[in-house]
């Protein structure tokens, strides 16, 4: 039976829930996940800033030529608002920005680690194969060594 949403669960958190049950997320949905979040936050970005500052901001391209520049972190600042409002986007942007890099960085990190680990692992089993495989040729010797006392006299 489904659970109804409560006031601390809106209806949009248990649709994401069973959405992501329905298929788990994977390394490679999680970067395309992000990926497009930052695409929108960053195309969201340059239009809020073009909407609230136009004084800076003339034009929506000018706007996307900022929040490109914000959200990569290169910051030419060849444009930069200069109203309240504007310096709230801009933050928001930039915290999506470092955001971005950062997790951009972790999923880099975490495939290079599960390379090595599987190489690791790959290496470990090949060496425990070659052990398991001694045992059962010295028990098979003992076996036949054991065999042959019952019927020698």
């Amino acid at each position: 039976m489904a659970r109804r949403p409560t006031d601390e669960q809106p209806v949009h958190a248990t649709r994401l829930v069973r959405r992501m049950q329905r298929r788990p997320l994977t390394p490679r949905r999680a970067v395309g996940i992000i990926a497009a979040s930052t695409v929108i936050f960053t195309v969201l970005g340059a239009l809020l800033i073009w909407l609230v500052d136009r004084h800076d901001f003339p034009t929506p391209w000018a706007g996307l030529w900022w929040s490109l520049q914000t959200v990569t972190t290169v910051g030419y600042g060849d444009v930069v608002p200069t109203g309240t409002a504007g310096k709230f986007i801009a933050a928001v942007v930039m915290l999506v920005g470092i955001a971005f890099m950062a997790i951009v960085t972790a999923a880099v990190t975490a495939a290079l680690i599960d390379a090595t680990r599987g190489r690791s692992r790959a290496a470990a089993d090949h060496a425990l194969e070659a052990q398991l495989s001694e045992i059962g040729a010295r028990l098979a010797a003992i076996e036949r060594a054991v065999e042959q006392r019952r019927t020698t006299p």
